[in-house]
């Protein structure tokens, strides 16, 4: 019996544009248009963009706030035990839990702590490491998306996606070209 060999199904469609306006341009078009699953790729962050994708995710902002509290209690935590409970010394009457002498490592901790809290979360959210990705198989993509390419792919997983009407959308905002993304 034969085994019939299926094609592999489509990733998505990646339109090449040729400035960061008309990227930014597609991105709200495409999502005034209804789409929701898309994500657009340059060489350097374009002011806007994120907002006309549609992103609002703030939770960066949490894991910073979160780190530097936690940070902050450490710090702080870390000196009033030093000071006041495992080795109290009573130097001219001044009081054991002097919060001033304590600001220095407190603040440093804060620093130190939501940095790391950002950093962390922000490779967790995004999924990082990743080292393959279904748009390295486009060619224009490899060449020229580090240095000169603005490109808006628009994923297969969104409901609205179907791909003689997609295609069709993207054509209309004339894009230098129009890529198939295989998985």
């Amino acid at each position: 019996m034969a085994e019939t060999v299926q094609a592999p199904a489509l990733y998505g469609l990646m339109a090449e544009f040729a400035d960061a306006t008309e990227l930014v341009r597609a991105a709200k078009a495409a999502h005034a248009e209804g789409y929701r699953h898309m994500d657009a790729y340059s060489a350097a962050p374009i002011h806007g963009l994120a907002e006309a994708l549609g992103h609002d995710d703030r939770r960066v902002q949490k894991f910073t706030f979160t780190g530097g509290f936690f940070g902050f209690c450490a710090g702080f935590g870390l000196c009033y035990w030093a000071s006041v409970i495992e080795y109290p010394l009573n130097i001219g009457g001044r009081p054991l839990n002097s919060w001033v002498a304590f600001s220095i490592p407190t603040y440093e901790l804060t620093i130190l702590f939501g940095g790391l809290a950002t950093t962390f979360g922000m490779l967790a959210l995004c999924g990082f490491p990743q080292p393959y990705h279904p748009v390295f198989n486009v060619e224009a993509f490899r060449k020229t998306a580090s240095s000169t390419g603005f490109f808006l792919c628009l994923e297969a997983t969104d409901p609205r996606f179907d791909v003689a009407r997609t295609r069709a959308f993207l054509e209309g905002l004339h894009p230098k070209a129009i890529n198939e993304v295989n998985p």
